[in-house]
């Protein structure tokens, strides 16, 4: 029994004959297979799929049938809804085969009156009639729909080629030139333009971004680093770094001379540039004797040397405590000191037998001690599972050392990942925080502050070097400055009193301006003194600081303050201008953060104190005075290094630059000048080695020398003073470069990378390359 209520209201469709129940299909047993279609309710669904339109009635009934034709309300339960191709035979007639038959009926397969604009069928069915396109008709439409399509491609991309770094635009325009060429069929048009993507595919393997669009390739790798051994010791590369600045230089050159040189993976890699050693090994050695040591007199040297040359700029250990417990340790043969504080003292021996084997030109003599000293550290600290132990603050310590030493043996790759794990350490140890902990003594909280931000010193240097992202947040620390007191003032009652009150401390900081508008420190008419100004409120804290003001005077350790202070200016370019999101920002954005960044370079500049002067500070500080000459102007290049890469590109087809793009760009050449201008003419290996912060001048050196040949080969013409002027400052690099070969391994491949790179591609300037005889391999 059926339940009339619940059947599916009939559907507005127009009307047609009916056949008789043993006329249709459903009564046929062989039919019950297939699937009826299930109607939902007709509220519960949109119009339906086609658009039927209504007919007027003298040509939507047929009268003969009009008669066998039942309204829908009187439909039982069994009845079937007609399908329009059932009709019952019409009464028109056709005189034979038609030239066009309309859709419906071609689609259906029937017999087509052919009329026009609706033939008979349709009329009856009360459905549209339409009349496609012949076949030929919709193959021209196509071919023409087609071919509009890849005008408004073509017309796309040549608006976009301007804007496309120089290799990428002249590929597009050889794409474009190709279809053009080959365009006398379809197949021939379909070939060229996959032969073209192609060659765009193979080329952006091959090659990095432009070196007239830094900031194009952040956001991609396009090398395997798992290709084999030099290129894993290598690793990647981020455009931060000179390297990445000479491998784009390069490869411009090439693409702009019409270099077409027999491509090979080496030469293709950013690798070719590389001119750090971390694809030779570290020879430790395995037979070593840890318990053994140095001679107190030799010892004394090391420790010395390593107190005057490093820890002002790397205070990773506590001065006053590690010396008392070194005169300890060789006073007093009954002592036996754990084996970590044992690998901090090879390791000071290490990075101090570096200093002093150029120091004293004894690079030619024997072998290398430091790495005796650090084949024993390793073996106390770093073998089998001391890296599955928990870190204390004395492992923290040991990582950092390790790190230290590996810069200064070129091996930044690996020097970089080593300083990853002492953070982390570090963070493990909370030293990322302040500590309000009552079980800790002041002084032991500020040495562990410094601990802090010599790792992070570290980090900042290593992550400008190779390119790669720091490893530390600035949204996860919150570890106080350093107080700007010697270490040997720490029991002193005033600084004492500054580090115990927090308020007092906020205070005293911010009296320097840090990080705030460039104000210049008041000078009290020599180099040697400044004055901050005084507090003039009465609470127990303001006379604290009025305390530590009068007591202060220029030190080492003022200078790692405003060291850090610059520091933190170069850690927001990075993350400003070199970070993967940077490339999703308008160059209106860039610049706006390359002036604010630039700005609080010079702001910088403007607070340091008269005896940290570059050129007119206290001779009794002319190594932390060079140190933070080098780091400014490095800092300087990080910023506008962007606007220079853009201005080469002008050369090339793209966009105008702009004005302040063109003032930046000349401040960086500047700026890479100055920081040549640091170093004496004719080149003094033992100034390097007394004076400059040596564990990473190679860097400063390369990063200055790439700006200006970069400058020489594609910006400036030849013959102009300019020209001249620029070409004598790359002579003078290359010359030191061509010197300090004779010493260190990573500055004689860094020359010939600038000798190679100068003679290939300007051979008449190939005597600027330095001498002949140099770094012969």
């Amino acid at each position: 029994m059926s339940d009339n209520n619940n059947r599916p209201p009939p559907f507005s469709y127009a009307s047609f004959t009916s056949s008789s129940s043993s006329d249709l299909p459903g009564n046929d047993p062989k039919y019950h297979s297939w699937p009826a279609p299930q109607y939902p309710h007709q509220s519960s669904f949109g119009p339906p799929p086609a658009s039927y339109e209504p007919v007027p009635s003298s040509h939507a009934e047929n009268p003969a049938a009009g008669s066998s034709r039942s309204a829908p309300g009187d439909r039982t339960a069994n009845s079937k809804v007609a399908i329009p191709r059932t009709v019952s035979t019409s009464t028109w007639t056709s005189s034979g085969r038609v030239s066009r038959a309309c859709e419906n009926c071609r689609d259906q397969k029937a017999k087509c009156s052919g009329h026009r604009p609706t033939c008979q069928r349709c009329q009856e069915s009360g459905i549209r009639c339409s009349y496609g396109d012949r076949k030929r008709e919709k193959m021209a439409k196509q071919l023409s729909d087609l071919t509009t399509q890849v005008q408004v491609y073509e017309t796309l991309l040549r608006e976009l080629s301007p804007k496309l770094d120089s290799q990428t635009a002249q590929y597009v325009d050889q794409i474009l030139n190709d279809q053009r060429d080959d365009n006398e069929q379809l197949a021939g048009l379909h070939a060229s333009a996959s032969l073209s993507a192609s060659k765009a595919a193979d080329m952006a393997l091959l090659s990095n971004a432009s070196p007239g669009s830094s900031l194009a390739a952040l956001d991609y790798t396009n090398e395997d680093f798992n290709r084999d051994e030099k290129i894993q010791a290598m690793g990647f590369v981020g455009e931060h770094s000179e390297i990445a600045w000479m491998y784009r230089l390069k490869r411009l050159l090439e693409r702009s001379n019409s270099v077409s040189p027999r491509e090979t993976w080496d030469r293709q890699s950013v690798s070719s540039v590389n001119f750090f050693l971390d694809d030779s090994d570290i020879p430790v050695i395995d037979d070593v004797d840890p318990s053994q040591r140095p001679p107190v007199t030799v010892a004394d040297q090391l420790v010395d040397s390593y107190f005057y040359a490093v820890h002002p700029t790397f205070p990773i250990v506590g001065k006053m405590i590690f010396l008392a417990q070194y005169k300890s340790f060789y006073s007093a043969p009954y002592v036996r000191p754990g084996k970590r504080w044992l690998a901090i003292l090879n390791l000071i021996f290490a990075v101090a037998a570096r200093h002093v084997r150029h120091f004293y030109n004894e690079a030619e003599n024997g072998l290398d001690d430091s790495l005796v000293y650090f084949s024993r550290a390793w073996k106390l600290s770093m073998s089998d599972t001391a890296l599955l132990e928990h870190p204390n603050l004395q492992q923290v310590q040991v990582e950092g050392l390790t790190s230290f030493y590996l810069m200064t043996i070129g091996q930044v790759n690996r020097s970089w990942r080593i300083c990853g794990i002492s953070i982390r350490s570090a963070v493990t140890m909370g030293l990322n925080l302040r500590s309000e902990s009552n079980s800790i003594v002041h002084v032991s909280k500020e040495t562990r502050y410094r601990v802090w931000w010599s790792l992070y010193m570290l980090d900042n240097s290593l992550c400008v070097m190779t390119g790669r992202p720091p490893s530390t947040s600035d949204d996860f620390f919150t570890t106080p400055l350093p107080v700007p007191f010697r270490e040997e003032e720490f029991m002193d009652n005033k600084v004492v009193q500054l580090i115990a009150d927090h308020d007092a401390r906020n205070i005293f900081m911010e009296t320097f301006c840090l990080r705030g508008p460039g104000k210049a420190v008041d000078s009290g008419g020599t180099p040697d003194s400044f004055r901050l100004p005084m507090p003039t409120g009465g609470k127990q804290s303001e006379q604290i600081v009025a305390g530590a003001i009068e007591a202060l005077t220029p030190n080492t350790s003022l200078y790692f303050l405003y060291h850090i202070d610059l520091a933190l200016v170069m850690r927001e370019s990075v993350d400003l201008l070199y970070a993967p999101g940077a490339v999703r920002k308008s160059w209106r954005e860039i610049e706006v953060n390359i002036s604010m960044l630039h700005g609080k370079a010079e702001a910088w500049l403007s607070r340091l104190p008269p005896a940290f002067h570059f050129t007119q500070g206290a001779p009794s500080f002319e190594r932390q005075r060079v140190s933070l000459a080098f780091r400014f102007f490095s800092t300087k290049l990080l910023i506008t290094q962007p606007c220079l890469s853009r201005l080469a590109q002008q050369n090339y087809g793209n966009d105008p630059p702009g004005r302040f793009c063109e003032t930046m760009a000349g401040v960086c050449v500047e700026h890479a000048s100055q920081m040549l201008d640091l170093l004496p003419d004719p080149p003094d290996l033992p100034w390097v080695y007394r004076i400059s912060p040596w564990w990473c001048i190679l860097h400063y050196l390369m990063q200055s020398t790439t700006v200006l040949i970069i400058e020489l080969l594609l910006m400036v013409k030849p013959g102009t003073a300019k020209f001249r002027k620029v070409a004598g400052q790359v002579s003078k690099a290359t010359c030191w470069l061509a010197e300090m070969s004779t010493k260190d391994p990573s500055c004689q491949r860094a020359w010939l990378v600038c000798k190679d790179l100068i003679s290939e591609h300007a051979p008449e300037l190939g005597s600027i390359a330095g001498p002949a005889n140099r770094g012969k391999t």
